[in-house]
């Protein structure tokens, strides 16, 4: 089974940047020719990485009014003018290794409709990697000695059918929220949603954030604010503990008690339920009796000072 793998680079303009993108997309080239790499944007220097790679390129993507490109015109162009029905999108600063299609391969051929994510580990990489043969074991020996695993927040993939995810809301590419949403988006379509952080190594090359304006990390933008809002708020940022389903060791298993997360669990179903909006508004403080008491009590306090000031 044939797979299209898309990713809207940054730039390749920063020296740092432009080496941790070729070593991404090379990973993606190496997994055989099974893969279909799709470069989107119009940015400096992608068209021409995507010639100097032996990649296809798309431009013309469609940006908000601070000129970020929008996950929704970078969705819709893949979903238009790629050649397989299996997509992934993938952040162009990650490394895929060996064992990723296989993987997704298998969650493909055991389900028509999925979403399929995963944590990803954070190294430190400065240099053109070796993609000769073993270079992924060469990889995964450098993780168990510097590797750090990322915190289960979000995803750097999503491998789905290619028609699953239509009309996405505008986010902004590159900014918070997005990613979150995609899994809350998944529940809501009752389609099986995998974590399968036990079965995928993906590998986040580290970076700073000098591309973004007054290099502030992203999560601190205005543009990550809008894309809560255009996700419904932020009882739709759902992360990997929110997966319905589980990858192993290659084997696929349904999520049926959470354990510690039961908590977080029977939230998320009525997130998912009820959906963004008034009535979840009406029911959440419901779900945190604690935070509900300890707004109580303080509006209490103020009451009483009120009384006491006016008296």
């Amino acid at each position: 089974m044939s797979v299209t793998i898309f990713s809207a680079p940054k730039p390749f303009i920063d020296p740092h940047v432009s080496t941790i993108q070729r070593n991404a997309i090379r990973s993606w080239q190496a997994l055989g020719r099974d893969v279909e790499v799709l470069l989107i944007g119009d940015d400096l220097g992608i068209a021409d990485a995507a010639t100097e790679l032996g990649v296809r390129h798309l431009g013309a993507v469609e940006r908000n009014d601070n000129g970020t490109p929008l996950i929704s015109s970078i969705f819709e162009l893949a979903q238009q003018r790629a050649t397989h029905s299996l997509l992934t999108y993938v952040n162009a600063d990650i490394l895929l290794l060996d064992d990723f299609l296989p993987s997704l391969q298998r969650v493909a051929g055991q389900f028509e409709r999925f979403l399929i994510v995963g944590q990803r580990w954070d190294l430190d990489l400065a240099r053109a990697l070796d993609f000769s043969n073993g270079w992924s074991d060469e990889v995964r020996a450098r993780l168990r000695q510097e590797g750090r695993i990322h915190l289960p927040a979000g995803s750097d993939y999503f491998g789905f059918p290619r028609w699953l995810f239509r009309g996405l809301p505008p986010f902004a590419l590159g900014r918070s929220g997005w990613d979150n949403w995609m899994i809350f988006a998944g529940r809501k379509m009752q389609v099986p949603v995998v974590d399968a952080s036990g079965s995928i190594t993906v590998v986040h090359q580290s970076h700073d954030y000098r591309h973004l304006e007054g290099g502030a990390p992203h999560y601190r933008l205005p543009e990550s604010i809008e894309n809560i809002r255009l996700g419904g708020g932020r009882e739709t940022i759902f992360n990997l503990v929110d997966a319905t389903w589980r990858m192993s060791d290659g084997n696929v298993t349904r999520v049926r008690w959470p354990g510690e997360t039961v908590g977080r669990w029977a939230e998320a179903e009525i997130v998912v339920r009820l959906g963004p909006g008034r009535r979840l508004r009406l029911v959440r403080p419901l779900l945190h009796p604690v935070e509900l008491l300890r707004r109580w009590g303080s509006g209490a306090v103020r009451r009483v000072r009120g009384v006491n000031e006016g008296a």
